[in-house]
């Protein structure tokens, strides 16, 4: 039986150290996802989001070890973020208006057929998801990106964001695309705040 394949550790992308801030070259990438706006903290939307998102990863997980032969660890939890006013996010850290992506990676052997037949299947249990409807296949394009680990409480990011976009960025003659990313290599169900773990990445461009 083949090894069971962990992309965490296998993609580039996803290393990241402590006061680095580390150009990145990003493959494209497919991923589950499920959209929301607000508060991750107080709306039950988000907590819908991740409760359809992890049984479908599962589900395609296992299909993949049955039909496939091609076992791998669920990846991490990632989001998109953002907000019409930036500093909402950088600086005043205005929950309230945040709109957000929340994402589970999909191997590049999978294909939207297979995505498809795992959410019927999802679809098929006596209680689904609430939001499994809102389920679907995004593929992200970031290219080049600027990233760096932040270890410590969520809230605690903001002078981090706050460097990357005044000082790295532009310091490396670059401008912000996209919008911000995070992948969340910590449980906050399991960890203490001040050990979780977070890939805050930025997509750029040359100004």
């Amino acid at each position: 039986m083949p090894d069971k394949v962990d992309l965490k550790r296998t993609l580039d992308s996803y290393q990241a150290r402590v006061g680095e801030m580390r150009i990145v070259e990003v493959p494209d990438h497919q991923y589950l996802a499920v959209d929301g706006h607000g508060d991750p903290n107080t709306v039950p939307q988000y907590t819908e989001a991740l409760e359809a998102l992890y049984p479908v990863a599962y589900a395609l997980k296992m299909a993949s070890k049955r039909e496939l032969g091609r076992d791998y660890v669920v990846p991490p939890l990632e989001g998109l973020w953002w907000a019409d006013d930036l500093a909402a996010f950088t600086t005043a850290r205005d929950k309230t208006q945040w709109d957000w992506t929340m994402l589970l990676l999909v191997p590049d052997w999978l294909d939207a057929d297979a995505v498809d037949r795992a959410i019927e299947r999802t679809g098929a249990k006596a209680e689904p998801p609430a939001r499994l409807g809102d389920v679907r296949l995004k593929p992200l394009s970031e290219g080049t990106c600027v990233q760096t680990l932040h270890v410590g409480p969520y809230d605690d990011e903001a002078p981090v964001l706050a460097r990357l976009h005044d000082e790295v960025i532009p310091g490396l003659g670059m401008r912000p695309t996209g919008v911000h990313h995070e992948i969340y290599l910590g449980d906050p169900r399991r960890a203490a705040p001040e050990k979780l773990r977070t890939i805050l990445r930025q997509p750029v461009r040359r100004a």
